[in-house]
């Protein structure tokens, strides 16, 4: 018995085996009229088994440079469209970098981080006060997520001063939600705008 781990690997494994034959019996074939009636063919199988792709722009684009891919450009027939370079199609793909800095507070995580940083930017007054409140809000409740007990404001404040390098200081006399305000999710909707906000700004630079 021949295992397939022992056969050739499939260059597009989602078309089977028997595509791939087929695509390599179809290259063998010395007419060439035949040769374009069996392509024909087997591209109307290749469509049959993605029904859910023929509303694409592009589906019979894509199926004949599979078709081409299947058979390495080896295909000598009368294609609507030219034959896909090959090489461009085994281009691996650039790797993304990976985030090497250090989290300083791990409840907290990262997103916090930028927008303290893009906090400290910000001029002093009533905005800037208040999304260091929001901010500080967003670092208790987000403790309390992690570490499944309650964390006093005099804490988060101290938190809030490490992760900003002092660049944010709560005005005196702020006081925090409450625990049960926080399980509540009093403060969730606000903190979203701040963030989408923060999101829809980078995206702009």
């Amino acid at each position: 018995m021949a295992y397939n781990t022992q056969r050739k690997k499939l260059l597009l494994p989602e078309y089977g085996r028997y595509i791939h034959e087929w695509i390599q019996y179809c290259c063998e074939i010395p007419d060439r009229e035949e040769r374009n009636l069996c392509a024909r063919a087997i591209i109307e199988v290749m469509g049959n088994m993605n029904p859910q792709l023929r509303d694409s722009q592009d589906f019979h684009h894509k199926l004949w440079d599979h078709l081409f891919i299947m058979s390495e450009n080896k295909l000598d027939i009368d294609s609507p469209f030219p034959k896909p370079d090959l090489k461009s199609n085994h281009t691996p793909p650039e790797k993304i970098p990976y985030p090497t800095k250090k989290i300083k507070f791990r409840p907290y995580g990262r997103t916090i981080e930028r927008i303290i940083e893009k906090a400290k930017s910000l001029p002093e007054g009533d905005e800037k006060n208040e999304l260091i409140r929001q901010i500080a809000n967003h670092l208790k409740k987000s403790y309390m997520n992690w570490n499944k007990e309650q964390i006093g404001d005099d804490v988060v404040f101290q938190h809030l001063n490490a992760l900003s390098e002092g660049g944010l200081k709560a005005s005196e006399g702020l006081t925090l939600s409450s625990h049960e305000e926080l399980r509540g999710n009093q403060n969730k909707k606000h903190f979203k705008k701040v963030k989408n906000r923060f999101h829809r700004n980078n995206h702009r630079k």
